[in-house]
């Protein structure tokens, strides 16, 4: 998949150190932006990323050479999606789920190459984000995600949780 430079390939090992200055990168830009709370206590972490690169479920966005972004995909059931409150998920069949998005602010249209993406490997996707995220909730309405309820993570926290169908 390429939108003008940006390719999208499964990460790899190799790739890991590239991935975390960029979680990094978001976590400040998050701070920065009234979201202090949402990856704290070292989440996402290198374990976790590596447990979805394992899984073949790990994804970079690649401008010019050069890793601009990444996410992690999974089709099948999310646990934490079991439950909703304060709403409902549109359908009730085999989905695709968008986790840890996440951009080294580079170049602009991360979020829509991954959604793009995605939608293409599945026509059901669902995505989830916290509440003071003010610009990943702006790209996920922008794209046409429904607001569908809260969901609650690990831990209990609450996020806002979406899904779309093409």
């Amino acid at each position: 998949m390429s939108k003008g430079n940006m390719e999208i390939r499964k990460s790899t090992r190799e790739d890991i150190k590239q991935i975390m200055a960029i979680f990094t990168t978001a976590k400040e830009y998050m701070a920065a932006h009234g979201n202090k709370t949402q990856w704290g206590d070292g989440y996402p972490g290198e374990e976790i990323l590596k447990t979805d690169i394992d899984a073949g479920n790990s994804y970079v966005i690649v401008n010019n050479g050069m890793i601009v972004g990444t996410f992690s995909f999974i089709i099948g059931e999310e646990p934490t999606y079991q439950v909703i409150k304060n709403g409902k998920w549109t359908d009730d069949r085999l989905y695709g789920t968008i986790h840890r998005l996440a951009s080294s602010g580079i170049v602009k249209g991360i979020a829509r190459a991954c959604f793009e993406y995605c939608i293409k490997q599945i026509d059901y996707i669902r995505i989830d984000t916290h509440k003071d995220n003010i610009s990943m909730q702006t790209a996920i309405e922008r794209f046409g995600f429904h607001k569908c309820g809260n969901i609650y993570v690990k831990g209990g926290a609450e996020r806002i949780a979406y899904d779309y169908i093409s």
